[in-house]
């Protein structure tokens, strides 16, 4: 694309200073602001419990399903403000989250999960089976398992399924949410490896939420680190991995940061307990 007109072009999905509550006391994120621009792989960094799924689930409106909010801030899909974003809506829009865990339909077989996947577009059923056919070439593991019921899956499995049902949608934007959680190494290469060859093949955009924060730098063009709801470091790849903190923190190497982050983490408390 022209830089020049790079800049004129929304981002698919901006967070402007949002604050999240939940139960109308604890607040999730404070202040959170970011950007995904068409076309590209967004990292969004952190430890367990520093607001990654909060930040999604803003995004994609399903705060509500826990009692939570969007108390200030905006939310904006391709430029146009959301303050409360229909699920619904953004599905048919091609926005579509992967919730951590899989949240496979556990009673239903692979290839009935598969199809739920493509209700927001309402396609033919010639369309389905074509749609269905394409996510067994690109999972041919399923294919084998279409008649099984997903909770007999194994976790590398239902990854795949969750992802091939979000897949089934067409997404401009994919919102994965830990997808290495609880997989074994090998099967972790394989879900970052497909990240990137749906993004360089098929143009798909993605706010990953990841811990591994290897594997979502390798994959990434620009990243965001959460601690404690709050935005504390964003940038490119490289800037992101040149720094000491998230070298110590998340890449296991460097020295110091470890009593820095401590710091920072005991004042963020003392000032949420105000």
């Amino acid at each position: 694309m022209d830089p020049t007109l790079k800049s004129s072009v929304p981002p698919l999905l901006s967070l402007d200073d949002v604050e999240v509550v939940y139960d109308g006391i604890i607040v999730g994120l404070r202040g959170v602001t970011l950007e995904v621009p068409q076309g590209t792989i967004v990292a969004l960094l952190g430890p367990n419990g520093a607001g990654k799924s909060t930040t999604l689930k803003a995004a994609s409106g399903l705060l509500a399903a826990e009692r939570g909010e969007v108390r200030r801030g905006t939310v904006s899909v391709r430029g146009k403000p959301q303050r409360v974003p229909n699920p619904s809506r953004l599905a048919r829009d091609g926005f579509v989250q992967v919730l951590e865990g899989r949240h496979c339909f556990a009673h239903l077989t692979v290839e009935e999960n598969l199809a739920t996947g493509a209700y927001a577009r309402k396609p033919s059923r010639h369309e389905l089976r074509e749609a269905i056919e394409q996510m067994y070439v690109r999972f041919p593991k399923l294919r084998d398992r279409r008649h099984v019921a997903a909770g007999h899956l194994s976790g590398g499995e239902q990854q795949m399924l969750a992802i091939g049902r979000a897949l089934i949608g067409r997404p401009a934007l994919v919102l994965l949410d830990e997808p290495s959680m609880g997989l074994a190494p090998k099967v972790v290469e394989e879900i970052f490896a497909l990240v990137r060859e749906l993004h360089a093949r098929d143009g798909v955009s993605f706010l990953l939420a990841e811990q591994n924060a290897a594997g979502a730098l390798a994959v990434a063009d620009t990243a965001y680190v959460l601690e404690n709801g709050r935005v504390v470091a964003s940038g490119s790849v490289a800037a992101i991995r040149a720094r000491d903190d998230v070298q110590e923190l998340y890449l296991g190497r460097g020295s110091g940061a470890r009593a820095r982050f401590r710091n920072r983490r005991e004042m963020a408390v003392r000032e949420a307990i105000r």
